[in-house]
């Protein structure tokens, strides 16, 4: 019996063929940054050895499914991705989840908001997830299924109209607002879709991704449903973790102009909460791989990854092994 389950999130910083123009002012990668790259992202998921992964910043998932190639134990894990259009102009990053534990039904891709979720603004010029999300329903043993969900929400980089320019303060200011009036949004139809989750299977909750802000900023605190009855809410694992060793836990996930800070982050519900009384289990520890990020090295992802390990309480009987 596998006590110990293993769930980590990881940006995989525009995972995408060679030769792909992403950005303007991005270059391509060429065949051996290519290369370098996938082995370096396949080496990172073997020493984090999570039984789940959520990714984000994939541009292909068949690049992703060459990583796992790669790999020394995840070659026949599960893969859930979704291409974007493969009609649009050009690629656009989507978010990925990767289990050596099966799923108990086939994941599925979330994109547009629930009903009544909008703009708070009245434009209705966003009704969909800026990066759809992906949802599946793990099988920790043969009593217990945890739907694990996987998130990358708007990022902080100002939404400009038009001709506008970072050199005028205003309109510096109102397109950075936008970006956090998406975000906030996304945060709000991702709560309203968790909840709705929770009322129809019942089920404990995980949600790994890059959430673009802070653990306690607004945003994040409203998909953790902070202020809310405490059924329902979720919890930062790195605040619920029983390892509270301050020598040793350096927690980042970014590190950018520099300041060090965590934005990528693993949310549990209350069943993982010790403290509560239908506890199922508790957050051991969560480790931050971040060394890659300090030393800016070239081919590795700007981003630290974020483990959490969960022990389930001996009352849980029957857990599968991962599969590798």
């Amino acid at each position: 019996m596998q006590q110990e389950i293993r769930f980590a999130t990881f940006n995989a910083f525009n995972l995408a063929p060679a030769g792909q123009q992403l950005y303007d002012n991005l270059l391509p990668l060429t065949d051996a940054e290519y290369e370098a790259k996938l082995d370096w992202t396949a080496r990172q998921i073997d020493l984090l050895d999570a039984d789940v992964i959520g990714f984000q910043e994939i541009f292909s998932q068949a690049t992703l499914r060459d990583v796992l190639s790669r790999t020394r134990g995840y070659r026949h894990a599960t893969h859930v991705g979704f291409d974007p259009d493969p009609a649009a102009e050009r690629l656009t990053p989507s978010v990925a989840l990767v289990s050596r534990l099966p799923l108990a039904a086939p994941g599925v891709r979330h994109a547009a908001y629930p009903d009544g979720v909008a703009m708070p603004d009245g434009s209705g010029e966003a009704r969909t997830f800026s990066r759809a999300l992906i949802h599946a329903p793990i099988v920790l043993s043969p009593d217990c299924t945890v739907d694990v969900v996987v998130v990358h929400l708007k990022s902080k980089r100002p939404d400009y109209r038009g001709g506008d320019s970072a050199e005028d303060p205003l309109l510096f200011g109102l397109a950075c607002l936008r970006s956090l009036v998406r975000r906030g949004t996304e945060a709000v139809a991702l709560r309203v879709l968790l909840t709705s989750m929770a009322k129809q299977h019942g089920r404990p909750q995980i949600v790994l991704g890059d959430f673009n802000d802070v653990a306690d900023a607004v945003s994040t605190t409203i998909v953790m449903g902070n202020g809310t009855a405490l059924s329902g809410r979720l919890f930062d694992a790195c605040q619920l973790q029983q390892r509270q060793d301050h020598l040793r836990h350096v927690g980042f996930s970014i590190m950018h102009e520099g300041s060090y800070t965590t934005i990528d982050h693993i949310l549990v519900s209350e069943a993982f909460n010790p403290a509560l009384p239908n506890a199922i289990g508790e957050v051991i520890d969560v480790v931050y791989l971040n060394d890659h990020v300090v030393l800016e090295l070239p081919a590795a992802s700007d981003h630290g990854q974020v483990l959490a390990r969960i022990r389930l309480f001996d009352e849980m009987r029957g857990l599968t092994d991962a599969g590798v």
